[in-house]
This record gives structure tokens, C-alpha cells and sequence, in this order.
């Protein structure tokens, strides 16, 4: 019996050409990159009861995804500061196409569709000025670099788009480079913001926290109601003092900081990895692989719970309540229980789930 991918490549070799949609790659709910038992890495498209959808083999560590809003394609980035991406054919695991960051740039693992799906923006770092920078890549012109725009702050690591293509950047206020990975540079200097910005470079709103928190890197962003924006920090400082490591934000009102406990803030040693809004956006939840912890809170700050799980870094949005996923390879849901969904022997998550929306 001839099999799915076999059939959808028989019919990409013929004279009509459907319009393929995520069903057609099995419908996943989330997207994942891991490091396999085998040493090598790949991109797997993941159902809601935890099982594999498909699986594309991918060139080195891989850290988040941006997902076609409509075609079953994916952009695979590697782990910042890296110089890859590939965009994925999650039907039959074909590379549509290697993205590589221009001469003196490099990726910061993580970019979101506009313009309806056509263009792809992807953070960058100029290593040699510093200044974070939005590439802007056609899908119609075959994933051809069409320009760039600033993200009006210093390495911006995870960028979100809002109706009208408006974009949130994190700017994180530390720099990095691809010959010293791993290595923070400026952290003396940092000025984190979050920023927002329009499709042509022009900077809307900018959100700095007080002097006293400057050391508090921004570095994720969830999306929830109503312009409501979540973003997760990495504090620079020492992680015993227990500061927010989440603030909420609207557009034209002040920033608002988490309420978490501070023995639940030590807790998290001074480390987010992850944020997501659940699937009615009306909470949200942070991620410490650090600390292996996540924590949980409403729309307006209030701590709710903690979840305790070794190595737990991915989240993304789930029906009442949120997928995860840690290093050891498992998959759960977190409701009002902590529901374990697949086991994955030798598999080892990375830090982020990015949702599939179908």
C-alpha cells in the first residue's frame, strides 16, 4: 500500500499541484527540535497525545521554529549565535531552502511570519555595531533576503508579530558572537527593552524596566489578549536575590512584574527559557531548566503554581493548560494535573514547543 509521503510526492511530480495543509503532514500540534540517541538532531512535528508526526533530519542543534501559518512548512533555526536556517517541507522533509545570515551577522534562533505568511523575519545581531537587526526574507521570491529593519536595541533574541504585522522584539541588552559562543559581552553596558516595532523599521513603543533591573534580560515573548504581551527575562546578577523574571505589558501602560513567591524565584535561579500563554490565553507559564521548575501565573501577575519537573524547559499552548517538554526526552500536559503524554528514550528536547496553528 503506498504510503502517505509517497503518494504527496507522486502528486508533486504530476501537473497539478493541490494546495497542501498541515493535515496533510499529520496535523501536529507543536514542533520540537532534539538532540537524538545518535548524536544527530532533527525537527519533529508532534500530535496533541505526544506521538511523532513526522521527523526531518536537521544540519546541527536546532533551537526554535517558525511555522508557516497556512503551509505545512517550517523554518528550523540553530542555537544562537548560529549562522543556519532551513525551511522545511514537513510533508514529504524536503529543504525548501538554506537561509544563511549575511557577512558579519548571525541568527538568534527564532523568527515569525507577516505579511500573510509571505515574509519571514528572523532576529539577527550586527557583531560588529552591536545593534539587533529584523532580516526579511520572500517566501514568493524563493526565501530572497529583501531587506532588514532595526529592532532599536541590543541582541534580540525571540520577535513576535501583532495584527497589522506590527513587531515585538525582546532585545536582551547583551551581545554575542559565532567565535565566542556561550560567551555574554557587555553585560556591564546592558539596556534591555522591549520594543515595538512597524513592518518598515519605525519604532512604535519602547518598554525599559527601572535602573535597579537593568541586569534583567528580555529574551522571550508569549502573546496573549487583547495586545497583551508576556515576556520571560534571564537575570544577569546574582541569581540568589530572586527578582521577576516575567512582566506583562500593553501597549501605552507601564510594565507590570510577576508576583511569584521569592523562595519560588530563587528557585528558578535567576533563569527563563521558555513562556507561553495557554490556549485561552487567559494564563501564563515560565520555564526554568535550571531550576527545573515552571511557574504559572494569570493575566495580571498573580502567582497561581509552581510545577516542579528535572530539566523542563519547552512550552507551548494546550487546551486547558500547556504541552511540555524536558531534556530527558519526556512530553507532558500541564492542567490541573501534570499529565506524562510520551517517553522518548534517548531524546533530548530543546528549549522551546512552538505551536502549529491550523
Amino acid at each position: 500500500m503506498i504510503g502517505r509521503r509517497n503518494f504527496i510526492a507522486a502528486l508533486l511530480a504530476g501537473s497539478v499541484v493541490p494546495r497542501l495543509s498541515w493535515a496533510d503532514a499529520g496535523s501536529p500540534a507543536i514542533l520540537g527540535a532534539a538532540r537524538e540517541e545518535d548524536g544527530g538532531y532533527a525537527l519533529f512535528g508532534i500530535a496533541a497525545d505526544g506521538s511523532d508526526c513526522f521527523r526531518i533530519p536537521l544540519p546541527a542543534r536546532g533551537h526554535a521554529a517558525a511555522a508557516h501559518p497556512s503551509a505545512p512548512e517550517a523554518v528550523a533555526f540553530a542555537r544562537s549565535p548560529g549562522r543556519f536556517a532551513v525551511v522545511l517541507n514537513c510533508v514529504t522533509g524536503e529543504v525548501l531552502a538554506r537561509l544563511v545570515a549575511p557577512e558579519g551577522r548571525h541568527f538568534y534562533g527564532h523568527g515569525t511570519f507577516i505579511a500573510d505568511g509571505d515574509i519571514l523575519c528572523t532576529s539577527e545581531n550586527d557583531f560588529g555595531t552591536g545593534q539587533g537587526r529584523i532580516g526579511l526574507w520572500s517566501r514568493s521570491e524563493d526565501w530572497r533576503r529583501v531587506g532588514e529593519i532595526p529592532t532599536h536595541g541590543v541582541g534580540p533574541h525571540e520577535i513576535k508579530h501583532l495584527p497589522g504585522d506590527i513587531l515585538v522584539a525582546a532585545n536582551g541588552g547583551y551581545r554575542n558572537h559565532p567565535d565566542r559562543p556561550g560567551v555574554k559581552l557587555d553585560v556591564s553596558e546592558m539596556r534591555p527593552n522591549l520594543a515595538y516595532v512597524s513592518p518598515d523599521g519605525e519604532l512604535l513603543e519602547k518598554v525599559e524596566l527601572d535602573e535597579e533591573l537593568r541586569l534583567n534580560s528580555i529574551r522571550h515573548i508569549a502573546l496573549g489578549r487583547d495586545g497583551l504581551v508576556a515576556f520571560g527575562m534571564q537575570w544577569q546578577g546574582d541569581p540568589a536575590l530572586g527578582m521577576p523574571l516575567m512582566g506583562l505589558h500593553r501597549r501605552g501602560e507601564a510594565a507590570v512584574l510577576d508576583r511569584m513567591p521569592v523562595y519560588e524565584a530563587v528557585a528558578m535561579r535567576g533563569y527563563v527559557g521558555s513562556i507561553a500563554f495557554d490556549a485561552e490565553r487567559s494564563r501564563v507559564a515560565i520555564s526554568s531548566p535550571r531550576g527545573g521548575r515552571v511557574q504559572v501565573f494569570d493575566e495580571t501577575g498573580r502567582h497561581l503554581r509552581a510545577i516542579e519537573r528535572e530539566d523542563v524547559c519547552g512550552i507551548a499552548p494546550a487546551p486547558r493548560g500547556f504541552f511540555l517538554s524536558d531534556g530527558l526526552g519526556g512530553l507532558m500536559r500541564a492542567g490541573e494535573a501534570l499529565h506524562p503524554l510520551a517517553k522518548h528514550r534517548g531524546r533530548a528536547w530543546d528549549h522551546h514547543l512552538v505551536p502549529v496553528m491550523t
